[in-house]
């Protein structure tokens, strides 16, 4: 097949196109195992061979910490475009926007809701406060040290030489932003041992462009490819971590703890969108932000009516 041959061709590049080969190719795996995307119709990366009923024998586990990976690779992704291309900031804060959509109709539909059912209204509110808080908290120090503007895409975001110590909270802060998207992959899997399709697609959706934007900055502000990659993947296999803890650690836990865990998750990414992607989105976007994200609403809502 074509496809077959222009895979396999791009799989000989050196570097880092290689490697955004592997991650895409994986991502498209881990979707078509969610319902979300069609089965790769070829032989993947180092020979890997997309068969779906070995995933059935797969502990959940190992499932866990694939999907968070795979979610975290939306990050790369998003580098790999913004460090090859010089993105319209138009463009990149439009996909911000739907993004922010998207995340905003999982927090209610897949988080918030199911938190509410499996654990109560109190387990949950106070969850949902305690992560709204922590976050704004730990932002605000991150701020001071010099990653105030972590995801912006312009020249806000200052240089090492500028704020000493800067690339090292800018990294701290991208964790910060990644981590709780990717505990709550691991978290739904606790009850039917699957990944919530609209759950991966929507931090998927979310973290391209938040690699856009954060890599546009920090190339603007003189960061290395090292520096740009090295952030973003080690993000991308902490992501998988998180996941897997996310699933292990309350695999086992009475559902008020669940329902408290999703929820202080679910806090801390409404105040991420609140202080970080939609302030990027609008600040190009302007008058179509909102409508922008209406329709990323209405996706992502879409995907979770579908998936029952």
């Amino acid at each position: 097949m074509a496809s077959v041959a222009a895979f396999n061709n791009v799989l000989r590049q050196p570097g880092r196109l290689r490697f955004l080969a592997g991650c895409l190719y994986y991502a498209g795996c881990f979707g078509a195992r969610a319902g979300v995307l069609p089965a790769p119709p070829m032989t993947g990366y180092g020979g890997f061979r997309w068969e779906p009923g070995k995933w059935e024998h797969m502990p959940v586990w190992v499932q866990a910490l694939l999907w968070g990976t795979a979610a975290g690779a939306a990050l790369v992704l998003g580098a790999a475009l913004s460090w090859r291309w010089k993105l319209p900031p138009k463009l990149v804060s439009s996909i911000m926007s739907f993004g922010a959509g998207v995340l905003i109709s999982a927090l209610a539909f897949e988080l918030v809701d199911e938190a509410v059912q499996g654990g109560g209204l109190w387990p949950t509110a106070m969850g949902f406060l305690a992560g709204s808080v922590v976050y704004v908290g730990a932002n605000m120090l991150l701020a001071r040290a010099g990653a105030k503007h972590r995801k912006r895409s312009g020249s806000q975001q200052p240089s090492e030489s500028e704020d000493p110590g800067s690339g090292t909270a800018i990294a701290v802060g991208a964790l910060l932003d990644g981590v709780p998207e990717s505990v709550v992959l691991g978290v739904g899997m606790l009850a039917g041992g699957a990944v919530s399709p609209a759950m991966m697609a929507a931090v998927f959706i979310s973290n391209v462009p938040e690699g856009l934007s954060g890599t546009a900055g920090m190339k603007r502000a003189g960061r290395s490819a090292g520096y740009v990659f090295g952030l973003w993947g080690g993000i991308a296999l902490l992501s998988g971590v998180a996941s897997l803890i996310g699933y292990t650690a309350l695999e086992n836990a009475p559902g008020e703890l669940v329902a408290f865990i999703t929820a202080v998750a679910a806090g801390g990414i409404l105040a991420m969108l609140a202080d970080t992607m939609i302030p990027e989105a609008f600040e190009e976007h302007h008058n179509l932000t909102g409508l922008t994200a209406s329709v990323g609403f209405l996706t992502a809502f879409t995907v979770h009516h579908l998936g029952g």
